[in-house]
């Protein structure tokens, strides 16, 4: 059994017990949260595509870790000017593990 969810802009394919890196969520560590957008669920041969969402189904998730991405480095700069410029930037992002899909 599997989904695909929508959660922070993007879509992730998620199954029970599997962990997964989203953008960052409201709470702390060892809470669970419910993710509603819920756009797809197959569980065998049955599967089910909502229309954009599929009704009443749901992802419950455990947050299992908070925190900041790997940095990047941004870095501008014009050839023959004097023009550099460098700036980083951590990606907030929240682990969850999929603790059930219910349809």
């Amino acid at each position: 059994m599997y989904a695909i969810i929508r959660t922070g802009g993007k879509q992730y394919q998620v199954a029970p017990g599997a962990r997964v890196r989203v953008e960052k969520l409201a709470g702390e560590i060892g809470e669970t949260v419910e993710l509603n957008d819920v756009l797809l669920v197959a569980d065998g041969d049955n599967v089910t595509i909502g229309q954009p969402v599929v009704a009443g189904a749901k992802v419950t998730a455990r947050i299992v870790e908070q925190d900041r991405d790997k940095k990047i480095l941004v870095f501008k700069k014009k050839r023959r000017k004097g023009y550099r410029r460098m700036q980083g930037h951590r990606q907030a992002f929240t682990g969850l593990e999929v603790q059930q899909i219910s349809a």
